[in-house]
């Protein structure tokens, strides 16, 4: 028997939803989309289940979304607990060797699960793995200050792939191996999710994060910027502090073949959705061109 919690006038504005979704549907049919999750959303069980729930429905309906996760917040408490201090410079932790080990466990193993159990418990099929599997990140300390804090050298996604090509929704921790015998990184999790966005060429990146995108001199979100534009806003005091290396990691995933990157609050309901599939989109689109939604060419 039908339920009948819905009025009809819901249902069919449900429908007409998804009668307008069809064209954006068709544009990422097979498209590989990396997927930045962290901020406090992670420490949130209806946000976490609603995240979930729109990975699942991204590879439901054809998308190849490959989820990239941070843990800042599980990290600090874990370290506070085990009295190690924690320090930053210029907004990355600096890392040694018994602060990597709580590291990889807390991002390998609590983070990475709980999302992979969340995407399972949403009907999806999802795999945890980290950068140091099958050699997906290899690393060098990216600098002396930071200790083992890791910028990727070699990129080796092939099993990301493997993954998503058996309908599986690969989850990654950002923890690399070295070049040296034995050597653990933290890798910043928004670096890591570019390097891995752009050794896939995916279509899009998606950096979800605690802000309403980048604003510009005048504190107005912007909704489209080009990579000079954020150059020069850079150069001129607009973009500053945490979001620099938003936006540089942003630049670099589109010069290695990203299409698009969008910087936006992860905290908006079905904010990937949002921005995949509706014209609107929301938070901060970081493209040449191109328009939001490119028409697919028939051959």
């Amino acid at each position: 028997m039908r339920k009948q919690t819905m009025t009809l006038n819901d249902s069919i504005a449900t429908a007409r939803v998804l009668s307008e979704a069809l064209p954006y549907l068709q544009r990422y049919s097979d498209a590989v989309v990396v997927v930045k999750f962290g901020g406090n959303a992670m420490g949130d069980d209806a946000a976490m289940a609603e995240f979930a729930r729109d990975i699942v429905l991204m590879r439901q309906v054809g998308l190849n979304p490959v989820v990239v996760h941070g843990g800042g917040p599980m990290i600090n408490e874990m370290l506070s607990k085990l009295g190690i201090k924690s320090e930053f410079v210029r907004g990355k932790r600096v890392t040694d060797k018994a602060t990597v080990e709580v590291v990889e466990m807390i991002l390998s193993g609590l983070v990475n699960k709980r999302i992979v159990q969340a995407i399972n418990d949403q009907g999806g099929r999802a795999v945890g793995i980290s950068g140091k599997d099958d050699d997906l990140m290899v690393c060098v300390a990216d600098d002396p200050e930071l200790g083992f804090v890791g910028r990727p050298v070699e990129m080796n996604v092939e099993v990301l792939r493997d993954l998503y090509a058996a309908g599986l929704i690969p989850v990654v921790a950002p923890v690399a191996t070295g070049m040296a015998d034995n050597e653990t990184f933290n890798v910043n999790g928004d670096t890591a999710a570019g390097a891995i966005a752009g050794a896939l060429k995916a279509d899009r990146l998606l950096l979800l994060t605690d802000v309403a995108g980048v604003k510009n001199a005048s504190g107005e979100v912007m909704t489209q910027i080009s990579p000079d534009e954020v150059r020069a806003m850079i150069a001129d005091g607009s973009i500053s502090g945490g979001m620099i290396p938003k936006t540089e990691t942003a630049l670099l995933a589109i010069e290695q073949g990203v299409r698009a990157v969008t910087i936006m609050d992860g905290r908006t309901p079905n904010a990937c959705l949002l921005e995949l599939f509706t014209d609107h989109g929301t938070g901060s689109q970081i493209r040449s061109t191109e328009p939001r939604v490119k028409p697919r060419v028939r051959r």
